[in-house]
This record gives C-alpha cells, sequence and structure tokens, in this order.
C-alpha cells in the first residue's frame, strides 16, 4: 500500500513538472502571437469590412472571403510562430470579431427582411376572418334560444 502511494507521488511530481516546464519548451509566445494576429489579422477584417456596405454584413456570400481570409491569417501567423493552431486565443479572437461584426445576425446566417405579402397576407387576414365569424356565429345563435337541447 505504502509503495502504491509512493509511485503516484511520483507520477504525480512527474506530471506537475510536465505541466510547468513544456509551456516553456514551445516555442510558441502566446502573448506575442496574440498582438500579432490583432495588428495583422484583425486589421484585415476592419479594412474589408469597412469597404462591404453594413447592410451586407450578415450576408453569407459577401462576407465568406473576408472570414476565410481571417482564418487563414490567424492560420499562417500561428505556423510562422510555431503556435498550435486552433487554441484558445484564435477562438477569443473570432469571438471578438462576431461581437464586432456578427452580433446582429441570424443564426442561419440569412439576412432578416419581412415575407412577401403574398405569404404574409393569408397569414393574418385568415385568422382574423375567422374570429369575426365565429364572433358573428355565436351573437347569431344567442338570439335564437328556440331549439337548443
Amino acid at each position: 500500500m505504502a509503495l502504491g502511494i509512493s509511485v503516484l507521488l511520483k507520477v504525480g511530481l512527474l506530471l506537475l513538472t510536465a505541466a510547468q516546464v513544456l509551456p516553456l519548451v514551445s516555442a510558441c509566445n502566446r502573448g506575442f502571437y496574440e498582438g500579432m494576429i490583432n495588428d495583422l489579422c484583425l486589421a484585415k477584417v476592419r479594412l474589408d469590412m469597412g469597404g462591404l456596405d453594413q447592410g451586407l454584413w450578415c450576408s453569407w456570400t459577401d462576407t465568406m472571403e473576408i472570414y476565410e481570409g481571417v482564418t487563414n491569417c490567424t492560420y499562417q501567423v500561428a505556423l510562422r510562430m510555431d503556435c498550435f493552431w486552433p487554441n484558445h486565443v484564435v477562438d477569443r479572437f473570432f469571438v471578438n470579431i462576431h461581437q464586432l461584426y456578427f452580433r446582429d445576425c441570424a443564426l442561419t446566417g440569412r439576412l432578416l427582411r419581412d415575407p412577401p405579402v403574398s405569404i404574409l397576407a393569408p397569414f393574418i387576414t385568415v385568422p382574423v376572418l375567422v374570429t369575426l365569424l365565429m364572433t358573428a356565429l355565436v351573437v347569431w345563435r344567442s338570439k335564437r334560444t328556440e331549439g337548443v337541447l
């Protein structure tokens, strides 16, 4: 039993040491990486999205190329800096982009707009007419009390 605890302590110590040393061995400097993707990639997104009409920001066909470009930019910067990709820095970066540019977009990525009148009109008129007809039927039936059960 004491031997098992000793082995567990040694393994735990080894894992703790590895957790402290491995990030130092990695060549990725997260702070510098975050600064680089903000300087390079975010600047490009701001430029591209600024050149696009704000009404088209929620249109996937119009923003797909910009989005692919920023994804590729973060990947290329990660490769050059020996960082893993994707990582939590990239995740936060894209959440930030979505909060800046896509916060008011529908989940489907389509532009929000009213349906055409040919579709909207029946959904409005039919319930109104049924309500009026039922009201008229109740009033007419309440005035005729004879012959009711």
